[in-house]
């Protein structure tokens, strides 16, 4: 059955990896940066999207990470993270991502004085009403960041507890991985796992398969944010493998860091071929330039994949959320059961 661009966009998808800081319409950032009287390079939208969008490659991640500062700009009132939180959703579920996990650090939106709890409370409401006006639902994972001190990593952790079964689902720990290593926020992970909640790391993006060691070994993640250069490991790949920890794949957000030189070079292929629970994210739809959509299918092309390979990467997105056994069941089945009616009916 021939893959096609809009047989992607038709079928049921998940996004486990999206920044809710580089994720926003070029249109609201023009908007909110006039209502809140933020000064922007343009105002102009195809200007403004340009601009926000990597246009072929940086020459890092933090380069990359750079282009957050304008976004977070329009970011630091209640209001502005609840539209952002809403559009961003809305946008998914037009593409049918049917769930998706955003993820954020509540600390890079206080300079306007708003309290971790304002901007938690804000995210979630938008999110919420998303959820009642379209097809789509969503979880919140708070992010620490490498750089930060150690004790701001335990207060998010802190944080991340408060919300269970809220709407927050899971931790992360985000930002350049290079001198600064997860094992510095042991504190932060201990109190999130000894509180029963998933954690996610972000590991061998931009640093070698010791990074994603770190990750399981020390923080015990059980999902891996990128985990690209795991391929420099077979011991540890295997490892991986054998316990089924889910690798978040970013194929356009790895090229524009240089974590790959090339598409082709992306080890993705070899993961999914050796059975490994790899699922495919946008990273940032803005920043990035991509949807969900957009990641299927410039993986269906670069890589020849069938429809069993495209099924089975979807498949793993709904395997890997964050969600109870029985809620997790429930989604993966149901997805499951579209894209079957859907292949059938291609096939009459």
């Amino acid at each position: 059955m021939p893959i096609t661009r809009e047989l992607i966009q038709k079928l049921p998808k998940t996004d486990l990896h999206v920044h809710l800081d580089g994720s926003l319409r070029p249109a609201t950032v023009a908007e909110l940066a006039r209502k809140q009287n933020v000064s922007l390079p343009t105002f102009d939208h195809e200007e403004l999207g340009k601009l926000l969008t990597v246009q072929g490659q940086v020459d890092n991640l933090a380069k990359y990470i750079e282009k957050f500062e304008m976004t977070l700009s329009v970011m630091q009132e209640a209001d502005a993270l609840e539209r952002i939180a809403y559009e961003l959703a809305e946008d998914a579920a037009r593409d049918n991502v049917r769930y998706m996990e955003v993820r954020y650090s509540p600390i890079l939106h206080q300079q306007k004085g708003l309290s971790l709890e304002n901007i938690v409370d804000a995210v979630l409401a938008g999110l919420a009403q998303a959820e009642k006006d379209f097809p789509i639902r969503t979880g919140v994972i708070i992010c620490g960041i490498r750089s930060i001190k150690p004790e701001t990593s335990l207060r998010l952790a802190e944080l991340t507890v408060a919300y269970k079964g809220k709407g927050v689902v899971g931790f992360d720990l985000a930002g350049v991985e290079y001198n600064y290593p997860a094992k510095d926020h042991l504190k932060a992970f201990y109190h999130v796992r000894n509180n029963n909640i998933n954690t996610t790391l972000h590991a061998g993006e931009a640093y070698g398969p010791a990074s994603i060691h770190q990750a399981i070994h020390y923080c015990g993640a059980h999902r891996i944010g990128h985990g690209t250069r795991l391929i420099e490991d077979d011991d540890l790949l295997n490892y991986v493998r054998d316990h089924r920890i889910p690798l978040e794949i970013c194929l356009t957000s790895n090229v524009q860091t240089r974590s790959v030189e090339r598409i082709e070079d992306h080890p993705f292929k070899h993961y999914l071929d050796k059975r490994m629970r790899v699922t495919l994210n946008t990273d940032n739809t803005l920043i990035s330039g991509t949807t969900m959509t957009e990641e299927l299918w410039l993986a269906a092309r670069t890589f020849d994949m069938n429809f069993e390979e495209l099924m089975r990467t979807i498949l793993n997105g709904f395997k890997s959320v964050f969600l109870p056994f029985d809620e997790k069941v429930e989604v993966y089945q149901k997805a499951k059961a579209e894209i079957f009616a859907m292949k059938d009916e291609l096939e009459a």
